[in-house]
This record gives C-alpha cells, sequence and structure tokens, in this order.
C-alpha cells in the first residue's frame, strides 16, 4: 500500500502560506505504510518536533490496478474517500527547506497520514465539489470544498498513474485549503465531510 499526497492544490492555502506557485502539473510526495493512522487511535506528540500542524484533506482509495491512467478514465479507479489529516512539523519542514533539503521527516514520520472511515463516492456526492471541515474541541477550525482544487481527483490519479503504478488501496491525500494550524496536548478533532463525520481522534 502506497501514500500520495498532494502539495499546493489549494490557492488560499498557497496565500496563507505565503507561496507563489503556478505549474501545470501536480506537486507530489509520498508517506511510507508506517505513516497511516486510523480506526480513531490517538495521535502521539513526537518529541522531535515543537510545532506540529494538522492539514485537512479530502483522501480517496484506488480500487483497481492502473497504470498510465487517462484522464477523462480516473473515476472508475476509486469508489470511497474520507477525510484526513495530513500532519506535518512544521518547524523541521521550515529548516529542511531554508537549507534547500528535502522535508520527509517533516511530513512521513509515523502516524502522519490519520484517515478515518470510507464512504462510497454515491454517499458523499459529487467529487468535484465536496465540502470538508475538521473541528477542533467542537470548534471550526478549518474548511475546504474540492470545487477550489487546482488540480483535480481525476487529474491528479492520471498525473501519478505516469509514474507509479496504481494498486488496489493505495490512498492519496488530495491537498489542504486555508485554514492549517497547531494541535496542541488532549485536543480532539473530528473530521467530515458534507455532515457525516469520519474522522475522530485525540492527541496525545
Amino acid at each position: 500500500m502506497k501514500i500520495f499526497a498532494i502539495g499546493l492544490n489549494y490557492a488560499s492555502h498557497n496565500k496563507e502560506m505565503k507561496r507563489t506557485f503556478e505549474s501545470e502539473d501536480p506537486v507530489l510526495f509520498m508517506k511510507p505504510d508506517t505513516a497511516l493512522l486510523k480506526g480513531g487511535k490517538p495521535f502521539f506528540l513526537p518529541d522531535f518536533s515543537e510545532e506540529m500542524h494538522y492539514e485537512t484533506e479530502l483522501v480517496v482509495k484506488i480500487s483497481r490496478l492502473g497504470k498510465n491512467i487517462a484522464e477523462r478514465f480516473a473515476d472508475r479507479y476509486y469508489e470511497e474517500v474520507t477525510v484526513g489529516i495530513d500532519f506535518t512539523a512544521r518547524d523541521l519542514q521550515r529548516k529542511q527547506k531554508e537549507r534547500g533539503l528535502p522535508w520527509e521527516i517533516a511530513k512521513a514520520f509515523d502516524n502522519s497520514a490519520a484517515i478515518g472511515s470510507f464512504i462510497s463516492k454515491e454517499e458523499a456526492g459529487c467529487v468535484e465539489k465536496l465540502d470538508f471541515h475538521l473541528d477542533i474541541n467542537g470548534k471550526l477550525v478549518q474548511r475546504g470544498n474540492t470545487a477550489d482544487m487546482i488540480y483535480s481527483v481525476d487529474k491528479i490519479i492520471s498525473y501519478i498513474s505516469q509514474f507509479f503504478t496504481l494498486k488496489m488501496g493505495d490512498l492519496i491525500f488530495t491537498g489542504t485549503p486555508a485554514g492549517v494550524g497547531p494541535v496542541m496536548l488532549n485536543d480532539h478533532l473530528q473530521g467530515y465531510i458534507g455532515e457525516k463525520k469520519l474522522l475522530d481522534f485525540r492527541i496525545k
């Protein structure tokens, strides 16, 4: 199982991070399978970061084998979606970027890819215009809509499949909108697609 993630996929987030970005292709990075956090298990704050941020995203699960997938056929390669958190050690990421070094240690560490329960595309609604949001301790902290993506889910799947064979069970984190921020000890995170709560866990 592979975990793919897309960076800089919402103009609102790019603006909040003070990034100017123009590209025909998505920004792609990966996380190992040890990054996966599921089943409502708690996220334990690691001792290597003092600035752990949440990034709420739509997550797509690949349902069939595919390579060099045409964008017009990409919707055939996934049946389920959920909401997830791309945890980011922002202080480590900043240091690595300043030094011109890769920043996997800030994005791909153990349990950095939290996912909720999956629902079918039919239950979720039109994937091209899905509302999703994150509450922390009962307060709304981040909201997005997939209509605001720079690269659509189908474009992302097609692009990834040029380089990597997609297999059943692979996950794609599709990018985060504006509103990212820190998590603290004992925070309670709840993630939604529309009004459906799919993600529910605590920070320890």
